[in-house]
Order: C-alpha cells, then sequence, then structure tokens
C-alpha cells in the first residue's frame, strides 16, 4: 500500500510539473503573440483628418491595429453627433464611438496659425501627439496660406520632438488640380510646390504624395497611403 501511494504521488507530480511546463509555454507563446501585436502597431498621426480621406483613412488604420490621433482645430465640433458648422472639419460621434474607429482620438493644434486658434485644449498638442510618433501624414485641406503654416509648424515642432518621425505630405495632382480647382491656378500650384520642398529640405525621412481629387477616389487614395505604411513596415 506504501509502494502503490507512493508510486500514485510519483504520477500525479510528473502530471502536475507537465502542465506547469504547458502553461509556460503557453504564457511564452501568448507574450511573445502580444509582443509582436505592440511593436508591428503604429502611432500615426492625421493633421487635417477630419475630411471625407481622413476619416476612411483613420478606420483603416485603426481596424489594422494602429493607434491613430487626428489632430484637428476644435475637436468639439469634430465630435457632434450633427454636422454644426463648414468651416471646421467633421467626423461625427457615431463614427468616433464605432468599432471602426475603437483605436482613434481627436486631438485639438493650433492648425499652424497662432492667431486663429479655435479649439479648447490645444496646448501641449506637440508632447501629446509628435513626440512618439511614427508616422505623420498631413492631410490639412484647402490651399490658402494657412496649408503653408501648417506644414510648417508640424515640420518644426516634428523635428524638436521626434526627428526620425516619417512625414507624408498629401496634396492633388496638378492635372486634378487644373480641372476642379482652376481659380488662381498658378498660385496655388506654386504653394503645394513650396510645402513639398519645404518637406524635403527639413525632414530627415519623408514622402510627397500627389492624389487625386473627388469622393471616388478617396479609396483608392487610403489604399495608396496604406500601401506606402505597409512598405515601411516591412
Amino acid at each position: 500500500n506504501t509502494r502503490t501511494k507512493h508510486c500514485r504521488e510519483i504520477i500525479a507530480d510528473r502530471k502536475s510539473l507537465r502542465q506547469t511546463s504547458m502553461s509556460r509555454l503557453a504564457m511564452k507563446i501568448l507574450t511573445a503573440i502580444v509582443t509582436l501585436s505592440l511593436t508591428s502597431a503604429l502611432k500615426i498621426v492625421l493633421p487635417g483628418g477630419t475630411g471625407p480621406l481622413g476619416r476612411v483613412l483613420a478606420s483603416t488604420l485603426s481596424q489594422s491595429g494602429h493607434s491613430v490621433t487626428i489632430l484637428c482645430r476644435n475637436s468639439f465640433l469634430a465630435a457632434t453627433p450633427n454636422r454644426v458648422s463648414g468651416d471646421f472639419g467633421w467626423v461625427g460621434r457615431s463614427f468616433l464611438e464605432s468599432i471602426d474607429a475603437r483605436n482613434v482620438r481627436l486631438r485639438d493644434w493650433d492648425g499652424g496659425d497662432l492667431l486663429d486658434i479655435v479649439g479648447n485644449d490645444w496646448f501641449g498638442w506637440q508632447e501629446d501627439a509628435l513626440k512618439s510618433a511614427d508616422i505623420v501624414i498631413n492631410l490639412v485641406g484647402g490651399f490658402t496660406a494657412q496649408r503653408e503654416m501648417a506644414a510648417e509648424r508640424l515640420i518644426r515642432e516634428s523635428n524638436q520632438m521626434c526627428p526620425m518621425t516619417l512625414h507624408v505630405s498629401v496634396s492633388p495632382t496638378d492635372e486634378d488640380m487644373a480641372k476642379f480647382k482652376p481659380v488662381m491656378l498658378k498660385a496655388k500650384l506654386d504653394r503645394l510646390g513650396r510645402i513639398e520642398k519645404m518637406y524635403e529640405a527639413n525632414c530627415n525621412n519623408v514622402r510627397c504624395l500627389r492624389l487625386p481629387l473627388g469622393k471616388s477616389k478617396i479609396q483608392g487614395c487610403c489604399d495608396e497611403i496604406m500601401d506606402l505604411i505597409k512598405s515601411i513596415e516591412k
């Protein structure tokens, strides 16, 4: 009886040891999976991301597991249930509360124009959004001087916070500018050109994209940006 009891204890000990070893192995595998997920997830900033392209891109990035910060001039108005002003970008509360936007947040910033700040909580946006950013995709729209000031502000602040951040400058093609934005065309094209030269002269890591205009082209533009990000991840 004593021998039988001893044998049972040995078998139980071995079984417990196997279970412990399996638990440790499972924990190692789980840790590896979580680590791989975290290392592949990027922190991406979208200045001007409250437009139609920004909304689609933010959703796609979020679903891919990336962390997305949309810099907007007024996050309160951008997040209202219904759009209340055509002067500011808008993504809507329903979008922000959807599972597609689970990794998306809004952040006020000065928009590059310190004399025309309209956000409620813009102070400190540089450290909050740019300090740990992997990629800044500039989607600021319009073709006035404000677009140029926004680019300059992003470059200057990002270079101080994180000099190796990848900057992606997104602008329309010359052909679509001539087709859809013909008024004062030369001045607009010159401004877009200056912005791209500014990026190339002052950023360590930059890509300048020229994408088509129009609602029907939004998904294609989003796909091209995502292809760029995937090529960087490799």
